[in-house]
């Protein structure tokens, strides 16, 4: 029986076992958005979950949508990244880069000069970003004209080409939460009456030339990407018709050969079962290509549900977001079964290494079965 703790092939990445790290930001890049030395070592501390995705880094200036958030399309940035890989693959550890675009989710405080964000829409979302004066309403977006969107394109391209030379391993493209990329997914937000707005083909047009760009630089092998299908967050209403959506979306992608999907489950952070939504069609989809790439699923995912998600072969990887935060060494804690320690909700956005780098990690025990053995009983309950 394959287990949580076994390793799995992603795409050309070697995972030592299906435990992924989600991407989760914290808010503690330096000046001008350039990876610090303190987030190499936040990373090297988690390196051994099978996969790290890293926090969202924006893949141009206009891209950003919050304060202190690493960029990865300046040479800076690409050096600070190196630091952080290097120290993950020295503890043996696998990391993709998540290439993230806001849209409409920004301040002009963190634009290029004070303009305003872009979108498929010029409606203004209802939620808040972070600012240097704290959470603020984002500000009125611009829909973005036809004879721009090819240089989005080209932002992703170029992005995962500098995820490469950064030393990261792959790359996950953010296509959830409410981004740039929802904004055009969902005709909830998508208002737009040219060739990238109202028929399902022409809303997932951008993200398919996305993905088929970075897979083309990078190779599919080293690409995936993150959706939420139902989520509701950062003001993306559902969609008319989200499995619809969605199941077209898959059956496009699939001829790229991804390495992996990364899906969440209800909504971001909260209810999984927030709407109706056929998640397994979804993966069937996925996997009807007998190569196809990894499953991993994600959202309020304990330790029985991932061991009885991965051993029923309902999901190749389980993703855990806030449980990495507080512990670092989260994979030897699910493997024995230990208590899980609790976070520090005051020290999540911003700061330096107080709630990022002092978490404590279970002290070692020679009599614990070494990495490559099955843990203990509690898997044979695994349905």
């Amino acid at each position: 029986m394959i287990t949580l703790f076994d390793p799995i092939q992603v795409g050309i990445i070697q995972a030592r076992n299906r435990i992924v790290m989600a991407p989760l930001t914290r808010n503690r890049a330096g000046a001008h958005q350039v990876p610090t030395p303190l987030m190499a070592l936040y990373y090297e501390q988690r390196s051994s979950a099978g996969l790290i995705v890293s926090e969202a880094a924006q893949v141009a200036p206009e891209a950003q949508g919050y304060r202190d958030t690493p960029g990865i399309y300046s040479p800076a940035q690409i050096h600070g990244w190196r630091a952080v890989t290097g120290a993950v693959h020295a503890k043996g550890g696998a990391i993709v880069a998540q290439l993230w675009h806001v849209g409409r989710i920004s301040h002009v405080s963190l634009q290029p000069h004070g303009q305003a964000p872009v979108s498929s829409t010029g409606r203004r979302a209802d939620a808040k970003t972070f600012t240097v004066k704290g959470f603020e309403d984002v500000s009125t977006p611009r829909a973005l004209r036809l004879d721009e969107l090819p240089g989005i394109v080209e932002q992703f391209r170029q992005a995962a080409r500098n995820a490469m030379d950064s030393g990261f391993d792959g790359v996950e493209v953010h296509g959830a939460n409410g981004y740039l990329l929802e904004q055009f997914f969902r005709d909830s937000i998508n208002d737009r009456t040219d060739s990238y707005g109202g028929s399902v083909d022409n809303r997932i047009r951008l993200p398919m030339e996305i993905m088929t760009a970075v897979a083309a630089e990078i190779g599919a092998d080293r690409t995936g990407i993150r959706l939420s299908p139902v989520s509701p967050v950062n003001d993306a209403k559902q969609d008319s018709d989200p499995q619809g959506l969605f199941n077209r979306f898959m059956d496009r992608l699939n001829p790229l050969r991804l390495a992996f999907i990364h899906v969440i489950e209800g909504a971001t952070g909260g209810p999984r079962d927030l709407v109706p939504f056929d998640f397994p069609e979804l993966r069937l989809r996925f996997k009807s290509d007998h190569e196809a790439g990894a499953w991993i699923v994600n959202n309020g995912y304990s330790r029985q549900m991932a061991i009885s998600a991965v051993a029923a072969g309902t999901a190749d990887m389980v993703a855990f977001g806030r449980p990495f935060i507080s512990n670092p060494d989260l994979v030897k804690r699910l493997r024995f079964d230990e208590p899980l320690a609790a976070i520090d909700m005051s020290t999540l956005y911003g700061g330096g290494a107080a709630g990022y780098t002092d978490y404590t990690s279970l002290v070692s025990s020679d009599s614990a079965p070494g990495p490559a053995e099955n843990p203990r009983p509690p898997l044979e309950t695994a349905a």
